[in-house]
């Protein structure tokens, strides 16, 4: 499949502009199809207010497209944005450069926004670029957000902690001891991860439940 190219970067903006969401998604790919150093600009400006969920995900593969220095400078300059999205979506496409200037830019605030979105971003993203010595520090932090969200946030931070490997075992163990039943849960059913990754999530709290009925802690939910 051809895409037409966009005549300029004020082309592009026109297009991504656009209210049909399969004609934005078109120039998305368009921009990636034919990268052009004026279109980073529109991309990352767009990353931050585009409502549908695949064309972010294509103006993320468009960005990958482009040259990587200058393109991730300009997307790093996205995390300090006030617009959760263009923090939570800059996050991703930092992820898929995995440019090493990436990881001390990911700071704690971030892995602990109080967007869960822009957590869970900031959370792929670190175990993406994470160097060998920053591992256990990283995973000190993750630690701190045992029971967060959702039943799809903890899933995350499951699996970031999972990435990390053998480092991430000694916080889940020491979070198993905590006072508190929620954070116990979400520890055991992520230790059970760590031993065996391919175990569903689902059932790991499930047997985390088991456990914790089993040593007379209350069950909150399943």
């Amino acid at each position: 499949m051809t895409y037409t190219r966009p005549h300029g970067a004020q082309s592009l903006r026109t297009m991504l502009q656009g209210p049909d969401p399969s004609a934005r998604l078109r120039a998305a790919l368009s921009a990636g199809t034919y990268p052009t150093p004026e279109y980073v600009e529109v991309l990352v400006e767009q990353c931050a207010v585009e409502p549908d969920f695949y064309v972010r995900d294509t103006l993320t593969w468009a960005l990958t497209r482009h040259t990587a220095p200058a393109t991730v400078d300009r997307v790093l300059r996205e995390l300090t944005s006030q617009i959760p999205q263009a923090r939570s979506q800059s996050l991703h496409t930092l992820s898929k450069f995995g440019d090493p200037r990436t990881w001390p830019a990911i700071t704690t605030e971030l892995l602990q926004d109080d967007d869960a979105e822009v957590a869970r971003a900031a959370w792929r993203a670190a175990v993406a670029v994470v160097p060998p010595d920053g591992v256990a520090e990283l995973a000190e932090v993750l630690a701190t957000q045992f029971d967060r969200g959702d039943h799809d946030v903890q899933r995350s931070l499951s699996r970031a902690l999972v990435d990390l490997g053998d480092p991430a075992s000694a916080v889940v163990e020491r979070a198993k001891a905590h006072p508190d039943t929620g954070v116990r849960r979400h520890a055991i059913a992520t230790g059970r991860l760590i031993e065996d990754p391919d175990e569903g999530f689902e059932a790991a709290v499930h047997e985390a439940n088991r456990v914790l009925a089993l040593l007379g802690s209350p069950e909150v939910r399943d």
